[in-house]
C-alpha cells in the first residue's frame, strides 16, 4: 500500500489527506485539501463536498485522484489514483443514540459506554429506576427520534422481569428512524439472555431487532465490544445509507482488490488512534476535540487488574451542550461569569461579556478581531473544557455494583466507585479542535489545557495540527503502521511537558529543588516557588532528565509527598513548564488586583500574548 486517500465530513467542512509511502518505507502527510460539505440542501450529496475537497488534494500534488465518470480513482497504477480510499463522518448531526438499562447506574452506564465508545452521541438513557413514569419515557422516544437504540438489563441468568419492561415501553413507543420513512428503527439488544424470546415478542415486527451478545453476562464484568461492532454495522447499513449521497460514497470507499472499507463515525475512528497509540506506546492518554456545539474527552488508563493483567480502559464522553460557536451560551450559563471571567486579566462588563457570546452563536464562523476578544475566547474555552473533563471523569469509573474485598482504612474511608482517570499517572494529554490547533500562539494552547485539565507529576502535551485524527483513525484498521507513523510525525505538534506537584502553600514559599540535565549534558539547577510559572527552553524531538532533589513535606511529584522523583521529559514548542501553581486545589488569588497581576505574570512567563497592555 503507497497511496492512501482519506476524508472525514464534518457537519461544516469534509477534510481530504492524501498519504505516500516514502523511500525509507514510513509514510507521511503529502498534502491536504477542504471544501464545504453538502450533505444539505441544496446539493444534498454528500460526495460533492468529497470531491471538491478531493479536487483540491489533487491540484497541490499533481495527481489524478478522480476518474472520467467522477468518481474517486482507485487502481494499481502507480502514477495516478490511490491504493486505498476511506473515510468516515459526523455530517449530520452524526450518530445519535438512546440507550436503555435496567439500573441506571450499572447496566444502564454500561450501555452508555459502549454508545459513546462507538463514536454515537447519547440522546437520553432510560432505565426503570429513573424515576419518570411510562407515558414519559415513551414520549421521549418518540420525541428525540434516535438513529439507533440499545438495550440491556440484567446479568445472564437472572430474572427477566425488568428488561422486558423496557422492551415493552420501546414496542409501546412504536419508534421511527430520523433517515427513511420506510424502514424500521434499529434496537440492539444486548442484555439478559433468557430474555431473547420475550424481547423478540415485542420487538422482532415493530423495529429492526438485531441480537448480540449481554453487555454485562455477570457483574463484574464488562463485554462491549458485541455490542460497539453492531453498533458500527447499523450505521452504516441503516443510517449512513438513509443520509443523502452516503450510499455512492460507500461505494466509493474501498481498495485494489475491491474490498469495501466501512465508514466510521467521526468520533469513533478519533477513540481507535488514540487507542492505536496507547496501545503500541504502552502510554497512557487524555484527548480532547473541543468543535463548536460538542466537545469530545477521550482517555486511555490502567484498568483496576492492569498490575496482573496489562488491561486498559478505553474511554469516551461527548458533552452534547459544550462547545466554542452554536453552543458557547451554554458554557457561560453552565460555568457562570465569574468563572469565565476569572481567565481574563482586565475588567469587563457582564452585559458587554453576554452581548459578545451571543453575537459568536448567531455567527459561528467569526473569528476574534482584537487582542481583547482573543482572550475573552480563550477563557471561555477553558471553562468549556474543564466542565467536559468533570463529565468525562464522572463516567470513566470502575464497575458498580460489585463486591468487593476492602481495607478497613478503605471502610472507613468510605469510598464509591472511584474515577479511573488518574492525572499522576497521565504520560500525555493530547488538544484538538479550532480554538487549540488553530490558536495564534501554540503557548496559548499550552496553557489553555494545563489551566483546564490541570495535569500533575510529569505531562507531555500537544496538538492534533490539522485535525486528521478520524481518518488516520480509520486507517488504522487498514493499516496500523501507516496511521501511527503519520500521527506521530505530521499530525501531533508537541508543545513540551508540563512539571506541576501536588501541593498548597503560601505565595512565594519554596517548594522542592531540581535539577535538569540537558541533552549536551549541561545542568541547570531550579527552585520552584508557589504561584509561579517558569520556563526551560527545550525543543522536540530533545529529552531531558528532570531530578527532583529536594521536596518540601507536603509537595508531591508522584512519589509521595516530600519525596524525590526523577523522570525522562520531551521538550516542545513551549520547552519544559515547571508549574508551581498548586493541585488539590487549584486556586487562584481572591484579590481582584493581585488575580490579573498573576496572570499577565503566567503569560509573560509562556510568552502568550506578547506586546499586550490593556488599559
Amino acid at each position: 500500500m503507497n497511496t492512501i486517500l482519506a476524508t472525514d465530513c464534518g457537519s461544516t467542512t469534509t477534510k481530504a489527506i492524501l498519504i505516500q509511502k516514502q523511500q525509507d518505507g514510513t509514510y507521511r502527510l503529502m498534502v491536504r485539501g477542504e471544501a464545504p460539505t453538502t450533505v444539505e440542501a441544496p446539493a444534498e450529496d454528500v460526495t460533492r463536498g468529497v470531491i471538491n475537497a478531493v479536487s483540491e488534494v489533487e491540484e497541490l500534488s499533481n495527481r489524478k485522484l478522480i476518474s472520467e465518470d467522477g468518481t474517486i480513482l482507485v487502481t494499481e497504477q502507480p502514477d495516478q489514483g490511490c491504493d486505498i480510499y476511506l473515510s468516515t463522518s459526523s455530517a449530520g448531526g452524526g450518530l445519535q443514540m438512546m440507550v436503555a438499562g435496567v439500573v441506571k447506574e450499572m447496566t444502564g452506564e454500561s450501555a452508555e459506554r459502549a454508545a459513546l465508545g462507538a463514536g454515537a452521541i447519547v440522546m437520553d438513557v432510560l432505565a426503570t429506576n429513573d424515576r419518570r413514569p411510562n407515558h414519559e419515557k415513551i414520549e421521549s422516544i418518540r420525541r428525540l427520534r434516535p438513529d439507533i437504540i440499545l438495550l440491556s438489563g440484567g446479568i445472564d441468568g437472572g430474572t427477566i422481569k425488568h428488561v422486558v419492561e423496557l422492551s415493552e415501553i420501546i414496542a409501546a413507543a412504536d419508534p421511527k428512524p430520523r433517515f427513511g420513512a420506510g424502514y424500521d428503527l434499529p434496537v440492539i439488544y444486548a442484555g439478559n439472555v433468557a430474555a431473547r424470546d420475550k424481547v423478540k415478542e415485542d420487538l422482532e415486527e415493530k423495529t429492526a431487532l438485531m441480537l448480540v451478545d449481554n453487555i454485562r453476562p455477570v457483574l463484574e464484568r464488562e463485554n462491549l465490544g458485541p455490542a460497539r461492532h453492531a453498533i458500527h454495522n447499523l450505521f452504516m447499513e441503516h443510517v449512513m445509507a438513509q443520509a443523502p449521497g452516503y450510499a455512492k460514497l460507500m461505494t466509493w470507499a474501498r481498495d485494489t482488490t475491491g474490498k469495501q472499507v466501512p465508514i466510521m463515525p467521526t468520533p469513533g475512528a478519533v477513540g481507535e488512534i488514540i487507542q492505536t497509540i496507547a496501545r503500541r506506546e504502552s502510554i497512557t492518554v487524555v484527548g480532547v476535540d473541543i468543535g463548536g456545539a460538542t466537545t469530545d474527552v477521550f482517555s486511555v488508563f490502567k484498568g483496576e487488574k492492569f498490575e496482573e493483567t496489562k488491561e486498559t480502559v478505553f474511554n469516551r464522553t461527548v458533552s452534547a451542550n459544550l462547545g466554542m460557536s452554536y453552543s458557547i451560551s451554554n458554557v457561560m450559563a453552565e460555568a457562570g461569569f465569574d468563572n469565565v471571567m476569572r481567565w481574563v486579566p482586565f475588567h469587563m462588563d457582564e452585559r458587554d461579556l453576554r452581548n459578545r457570546i451571543r453575537n459568536k452563536m448567531i455567527r459561528p464562523t467569526t473569528i476574534p478581531q482584537t487582542l481583547e476578544d482573543l482572550i475573552i475566547e480563550q477563557g471561555i474555552a477553558r471553562e468549556a473544557l474543564r466542565l467536559a473533563f468533570i463529565q468525562h471523569k464522572r463516567l470513566a469509573v470502575g464497575l458498580k455494583g460489585v463486591q468487593r474485598l476492602r481495607t478497613i482504612t478503605e471502610t472507613f474511608e468510605q469510598k464509591g466507585s472511584e474515577s479511573l482517570v488518574d492525572m499522576l499517572d497521565l504520560d500525555i494529554l493530547v488538544g484538538s479542535g479550532g480554538v487549540l490547533s488553530h490558536a495564534p500562539r501554540r503557548s496559548q494552547s499550552a496553557l489553555m489545557l494545563i489551566d483546564a485539565f490541570l495535569p500533575e507529576g510529569f505531562t507531555s502535551l500537544a496538538v492534533d495540527s490539522i485535525f486528521m485524527m478520524p481518518q488516520l483513525g480509520v486507517l488504522s484498521r487498514s493499516n496500523e503502521k501507516a496511521a501511527t507513523d503519520v500521527f506521530v510525525k505530521d499530525c501531533l505538534i508537541h508543545l513540551g511537558t508540563c512539571v506541576a506537584p501536588i501541593c498548597k502553600a503560601k505565595p512565594g514559599a519554596k517548594l522542592a529543588e531540581l535539577e535538569i540535565e540537558l541533552p549536551d549534558g549541561e545542568k541547570i539547577n531550579k527552585e520552584m516557588t508557589f504561584g509561579v510559572i517558569d520556563i526551560v527552553p527545550l525543543e522536540f524531538p530533545s529529552k531531558a532528565i528532570v531530578r527532583v532533589l529536594k521536596a518540601e513535606r507536603n509537595v508531591d511529584f508522584g512519589e509521595g509527598p516530600g519525596k524525590e522523583a526523577v523522570a525522562e521529559v520531551s521538550g516542545g514548542l513551549s520547552g519544559i513548564i515547571l508549574d508551581g501553581r498548586g493541585r488539590r486545589p487549584f486556586e487562584l488569588p481572591e484579590d481582584d488586583s493581585e488575580r490579573i497581576n498573576k496572570l499577565k505574570e503566567w503569560h509573560a512567563a509562556l510568552d502568550c500574548y506578547p506586546n499586550y497592555e490593556h488599559e
